[in-house]
């Protein structure tokens, strides 16, 4: 049976700090890591939730409702909207929080290397979210269009303080693409539909979009996509039938960027170890290395192995990932579904 080479840890991983994450990921799946994560710790557990209480200090922006509604790590979990009156494009947003725990976590990153823990040539990841994740979950209506320039300027401006800190032969940047699927896919996710604000056809919008944020990382530090279809208790938003759109919508990014993709990651629910849904991977477009979400935490090494070789006809070389970040996964779980990422890949 074909055995991947190599693993990919998505993001986010169940540890409560980012040296357990970097030492534990490092010692446990060892030469099959060419990059690895500090897990997305602190406020960014629960991904994109903490950024309504980071832009919500913003002179101009208004929180929709008197009361906080909870959410775990103290987040209140209230939309967002532009003040009446207010013109957007004044509105100066904070820093939103992504290059201080990416600097923070760099210098644990570097400490462990010095002292042997982390393997010379491995490379510090970054995960961030795309503008229109952020905008499309937060903002309604006429807001949408109005803040997405603003708040597109504030996460480039995260991603060159990022790449002003961090030297280039040591990183590599992901962008989260989740959102953009449900649109794709007109998904009713988490209780509406998923819908594009701009004119003309809202694929070409998600085309473009990406392909800037792509082209906004430079050439000599590697760059990936995530795409996703969520994970909130372990579940997708939308299940795909095939990876038919996932497919289409990478190669229409990889045709209208600049720059090449580093590695693709590509998610795969665990009720597909057929066949029917790998196919497209026949038709996608080169990247340097692809990676399958085919590891998931209820059926471990053997259900990957049922998915790598339901894959391997259409797509003879990839490495092994979850699906979707693990930081969500029960706790207690982490070492398990690390363990299975080394069970299915062999070493790079």
């Amino acid at each position: 049976m074909t055995q991947p080479q190599g693993a990919l840890l998505v993001g986010s991983v169940n540890y409560d700090d980012a040296e357990t994450t970097i030492r534990t990921a490092a010692d446990l799946l060892g030469t099959r890591l060419r990059r690895i994560p500090d897990g997305e710790v602190g406020k960014r557990f629960h991904w994109i939730m903490f950024q309504p209480d980071v832009i919500g200090r913003a002179e101009g922006i208004e929180r929709i409702g008197d009361e906080p509604i909870p959410f775990p790590a103290g987040i209140d979990a209230r939309g967002l909207r532009i003040g009446e009156g207010v013109d957007a494009a004044s509105i100066e947003l904070p820093p939103l929080g992504y290059a201080a725990a990416a600097i923070e976590s760099y210098a644990v990153f570097t400490r462990l290397r010095a002292e042997g823990a982390v393997p010379t040539g491995v490379r510090f990841q970054v995960s961030l979210p795309t503008p229109l994740a952020v905008i499309s979950s937060f903002f309604h209506g006429d807001d949408r269009a109005a803040i997405e320039p603003v708040y597109t300027s504030a996460i480039v401006r995260e991603l060159d303080r990022i790449l002003a800190a961090i030297p280039h032969e040591d990183l590599a940047v992901q962008w989260d693409v989740a959102s953009e699927m449900g649109i794709i896919e007109r998904a009713a996710g988490y209780g509406s539909v998923m819908e594009a604000w701009w004119p003309g056809d809202p694929f070409d919008g998600l085309v473009s979009r990406l392909a800037a944020l792509v082209d906004a990382v430079p050439a000599d530090v590697e760059l990936v996509v995530h795409l996703c279809y969520g994970d909130a208790g372990e579940k997708h938003f939308f299940e795909p039938r095939d990876a038919g759109n996932l497919v289409r919508y990478a190669n229409a990014v990889v045709a209208a960027s600049d720059r090449p993709l580093t590695w693709l990651h590509l998610p795969v629910p665990i009720d597909h170890d057929d066949e029917a849904y790998f196919a497209p991977l026949a038709d996608l477009a080169p990247v340097g290395e692809l990676y399958l979400g085919l590891v998931h935490r209820e059926d471990g090494a053997e259900g990957a192995a049922r998915r790598i070789a339901a894959a391997a006809p259409f797509a003879p070389e990839f490495g092994v990932a979850t699906e979707c970040g693990i930081g969500r996964a029960p706790a207690g779980s982490t070492e398990g579904i690390l363990r299975t990422h080394a069970d299915v890949a062999a070493a790079w």
